[in-house]
């Protein structure tokens, strides 16, 4: 959600400082009651109406090595995550991987040298080809 203006922020406490009741600004504005009141709160402990930094700055671990993931999974795409970490040397987990190949936009690719799977009993009876045999086995 993006923060209110400045503007509205200025016009708001203007009528506060009129002697118009916080609900009456609020509804007026279109905004809560208790948003009213910390801005009057912030203007008086702070000396501002200006909206509060972003609260989210932690920064994530992977961040850092972000050009050495798109190298590692350019060199091989189809490592996998514990690979990745164990390549990387940190102690990060394979979630926080998963998020970090995501934001990148990078994708790991499977790689099955032997094709597609089969079903065993197909490979034994030697149908393995033939898929429309009745000859098939489910179990």
């Amino acid at each position: 959600m993006k923060a209110y203006s400045i503007d509205l922020r200025e016009r708001i406490l203007m009528d506060v400082d009129a002697g118009v009741t916080t609900r009456l600004v609020a509804l007026k504005y279109d905004v809560s009651e208790s948003w009213v009141r910390r801005l009057k709160l912030r203007r008086r402990e702070l000396g501002e109406v200006s909206p509060g930094s972003s609260r989210n700055r932690v920064q994530p671990k992977w961040l850092p090595l972000a050009e050495e993931i798109e190298k590692l999974v350019a060199e091989k795409s189809d490592i996998t995550l514990r690979e990745l970490r164990e390549s990387l040397g940190i102690d990060i987990s394979v979630q926080t991987l998963s998020r970090a190949l995501r934001t990148l936009r990078l994708t790991l690719k499977k790689s099955n040298p032997c094709g597609r799977a089969r079903s065993p009993s197909l490979v034994a009876s030697g149908d393995a080809g033939n898929r429309s045999s009745a000859a098939r086995i489910y179990r």
